[in-house]
């Protein structure tokens, strides 16, 4: 076993990250709690919810603070976005994409003059940020992407499509992936700075999701819209794998939601099961529940330990894509089994909107299939092992 290793798996809260867990804990509980089933059933976007989240820098943990963040790091923004699921997954689905997708790309691989532009406002929350990879025919396979810019001048022409999108309808920031150079797969990718206000881009259909319904997805068209060349995002054909680096980072924010959405459904669950009575005791007290209930409770702990550790090897400046993807595809089976044996637990109650958990159940599928499906998380954590396993030969 390495240092880094044995640190990680020693890791504690330090008193900061312990105020920042209470402070997410009390907004998610005073400001979402009481109105996570309304906005679900009616798929409202709460922008006065992320206006206020803003102004606590719950949308710029990862951006330093000479550019209006909060100059925190991946354990912050992991708790963080925990905390906010352990109320409402669909919430927390719209700050993980908000930070750790549209404002990490520009701010990890932008120019200074998109960053200076972007970044403060996207930070404070005073702007929403999406992020465009997913197409009909392209996702994980790059090689699918239709989506055109070609070069005019001081301009890129854009055309094409993104279905899948967070905050495709919301969003005032985009980043889209175009290719540039056909014929060169993954390689001819570029990525794009893209603003709502350019003639030719908008939104089109917005889903009907079965859960995460107030976290806004819809498709994205672009019909030859005027990009400048400035707002490219580092060289032609880097796009795609400033996309993969981006998505690795992502892959924790999404395993800290699925551990929130995960506890959240335990905690409803525990709840209820020392409350109903069966056979002339709480249900808490018949062995069938309990050894559901400590099962769920080891699993949710494997799973906290795994997107921790993930988080602190970010931080550490180590190697962390096969941890992410790890945390990522435990994580978030993790919050599906959970979920799903709350409802079971209780009852036929459980399969109706006055409890929480038909929510939890509801929400926690999407996270086994955004930034990166199971079956796509064991490719690349097989990937790591097989590379690592050559190095060592």
């Amino acid at each position: 076993m390495t240092d880094t290793t044995a640190d990680a798996l020693s890791f504690k809260l330090t008193e900061d990250q312990q105020a920042i867990r209470d402070l997410a804990r009390d907004f998610a509980e005073t400001e979402l709690k009481p109105h996570r089933m309304e906005w679900d059933e009616s798929q409202h976007f709460p922008m006065e919810a992320f206006k206020k989240m803003g102004q606590l820098g719950f949308l710029g943990t990862l951006v330093q603070t000479e550019l209006g963040g909060a100059g925190l790091g991946a354990m912050e923004n992991t708790i963080i976005i925990e905390e906010i699921a352990r109320v409402d997954p669909s919430v927390a689905l719209s700050v993980a994409a908000h930070n750790g997708l549209c404002s990490s790309h520009i701010n990890k691989f932008a120019s200074e003059e998109l960053r200076q532009k972007y970044m403060p406002a996207l930070a404070k929350g005073e702007i929403l940020g999406a992020w465009g990879l997913t197409e009909p025919s392209a996702g994980s396979d790059a090689g699918g992407t239709r989506t055109v810019a070609v070069r005019d001048g001081d301009h890129y022409i854009i055309n094409g499509a993104k279905n899948f999108i967070t905050h495709g309808t919301v969003g005032d920031t985009t980043v889209i992936m175009a290719v540039t150079e056909p014929g060169k797969g993954a390689r001819g990718i570029s990525a794009f700075v893209l603003e709502k206000s350019m003639q030719g881009f908008y939104a089109s259909k917005k889903e009907n999701k079965v859960g995460m319904r107030c976290s806004d997805t819809s498709s994205l068209v672009m019909e030859n819209v005027r990009v400048p060349v400035s707002h490219r995002i580092g060289e032609e054909g880097d796009g795609f794998l400033q996309a993969l680096q981006i998505l690795d980072g992502g892959r924790i924010s999404i395993a800290a939601l699925s551990v929130g959405c995960a506890q959240g459904a335990f905690e409803a669950a525990i709840k209820y099961a020392q409350e109903r009575e069966q056979f002339g005791k709480p249900i808490a007290q018949q062995q069938a529940t309990q050894f559901k209930l400590a099962e769920m409770a080891m699993k949710i702990e494997a799973a906290r330990s795994l997107t921790y550790k993930s988080a602190w090897l970010r931080d550490m400046g180590q190697p962390f894509g096969k941890a992410a993807s790890m945390a990522k595809l435990f994580a978030s089976e993790t919050a599906v089994q959970v979920s799903e044996e709350s409802v079971q637990i209780h009852g036929g109650y459980g399969y109706i909107k006055e409890y929480p958990v038909e929510k939890f159940w509801r929400d926690s599928k999407l996270l086994t299939i955004g930034e990166g499906t199971s079956e796509v998380q064991r490719m690349v954590i097989a990937r790591h092992l097989i590379k690592e396993g050559e190095a060592a030969g």
